[in-house]
């Protein structure tokens, strides 16, 4: 198929999905600020239309700005999201009309751009293109996440179950030591910080088969793992302190040792065989040393899901790079995480299984720059964040789409956020 039309339909199935998501929600919910952590669901929508205009119509076209005076108001690093809700949004229809204004300009743009230049950066390969498309797939995962705060009855998105979990899933898999390749030097969609592909020799580990379960992490709840302070890091004990922290985010305790936990609008059993999610970096660490494991690095993890013996990088676990429909929990099909062991198909070539998908995987490793990095095609996407004040998350969750998918796709947080759909596994050395 032409890019140009790969291009297209890549926006339109992003966009098709934006709408989706906010189309049931009443005009309150879109205005106001559901949490302080954050923004009101209307900014993010006028954001993704603004983040479209800037980078699809006014850098491919050099064309002026439809209004100039938002690109302030949706300036993500000029305004923290405990203060977006006091900036001249647009209304939720403004928002609406902006973005497909947008979007119309940006296809007419689309229809004479030169995908195949290659002294043109930004359109060699759709890259600025793949850039946008995969920043509204984040801003969906991110809508989401602001909808489960919703809360009550506010929101009831219906979805199929996913299917049931299979036997065959290794309590661990050991991974030989020696080198491999992270990261990506040639993949034309991968961001900045996925880039330049660079050997890393590691000695060998063990990492778990599949993500923690929620039945797994109960044991350490109910082993008074929140209570003992030397499973926690001084930092994560001083958040443990300072939050009340009982749990993980959503779980309220059902009696006689059992657990429920709130899903959107309903609260339903703990589903056991499920990963644990609404978990931050502090309480997977904590739950690691408690049972006497650690937390992969993410170069641990990339090894695990993106190569295999015969030394080959792989974009997805299973080889080659499509095929996440059958093999991962990917696009908010099921609306939450499947069983582990209910995508046996999507195994990596060591046998570790749901690397992609279902949830966001903490790691023990610091945001930071691979050697030989460039930032493009601007610095406030990764280069602001490297450091030590952020954690590496790496797989996906149910919420993510496949166009941002991939063994070397790096996301990252502060330690102490919960309301992401993040999970983890552990490791080991050998």
């Amino acid at each position: 198929m032409d890019l140009h039309q790969v291009v297209a339909d890549e926006l339109e199935v992003a966009r098709r999905r934006s709408l989706a998501l906010l189309e049931p929600v009443d005009e309150r919910d879109l205005r106001r600020q559901i949490d302080p952590i954050m923004s009101p669901l209307v900014w993010d929508l006028g954001h993704v239309g603004n983040y479209e205009e800037q980078w699809l119509v006014r850098a491919v076209t050099g064309a002026a700005p439809l209004d100039a005076a938002l690109d302030d108001v949706y300036d993500a690093f000029r305004h923290p999201r405990p203060n977006r809700p006091a900036l001249p949004m647009l209304d939720p229809s403004g928002a609406r009309r902006y973005a497909a204004t947008v979007r119309s300009l940006a296809l007419d743009a689309l229809e004479g751009a030169d995908l195949g230049d290659g002294s043109a950066p930004l359109l060699a390969g759709g890259l600025v293109y793949g850039m946008v498309v995969q920043h509204e797939h984040q801003h969906d995962e991110t809508m989401l996440a602001t909808l489960q705060l919703l809360g009550g009855d506010g929101y009831r998105p219906v979805a199929p179950p996913p299917p049931p979990a299979r036997t065959g899933v290794p309590a661990e898999a050991e991974i030989p030591g020696g080198p491999f390749v992270m990261g990506t030097s040639d993949d034309v969609w991968a961001y900045d910080n996925e880039r330049p592909g660079h050997v890393v020799d590691l000695a060998a580990y063990a990492i778990d088969g599949g993500p923690v379960t929620n039945g797994a992490y109960a044991e350490f709840v109910e082993d008074g793992g929140y209570d003992t302070d030397r499973w926690w890091t001084p930092e994560g004990w001083d958040w443990r302190c300072r939050t009340g922290a009982r749990a993980p985010a959503f779980w309220t305790a059902a009696g006689h040792g059992s657990w429920a936990r709130r899903r959107f609008d309903r609260t339903e059993d703990l589903p056991a065989a499920e990963p644990v999610q609404h978990v931050c970096w502090y309480e997977a660490d904590a739950y690691a040393r408690w049972r006497g494991r650690r937390l992969p690095t993410e170069a641990e993890w990339e090894k695990a899901a993106g190569s295999g013996p015969d030394g080959g990088a792989r974009r997805l676990p299973w080889g080659g790079r499509r095929g996440t429909g059958e093999r991962a929990n990917l696009g908010q099909r099921h609306l939450g995480p499947a069983p582990v062991g209910a995508y046996p198909d999507g195994a990596s070539a060591w046998g570790v299984h749901q690397l992609l998908g279902d949830v966001w995987e903490w790691t023990a490793s610091d945001f930071a720059a691979y050697p030989g990095f460039a930032a493009f095609p601007y610095r406030e996407y990764s280069e602001v964040f490297f450091g030590s004040a952020y954690k590496v998350l790496r797989g996906g969750s149910w919420a993510t789409h496949p166009s941002a998918a991939r063994t070397t796709f790096r996301n990252w947080d502060l330690p102490i956020r919960r309301q992401i759909f993040a999970g983890f596994r552990c490791a080991r050395d050998v």
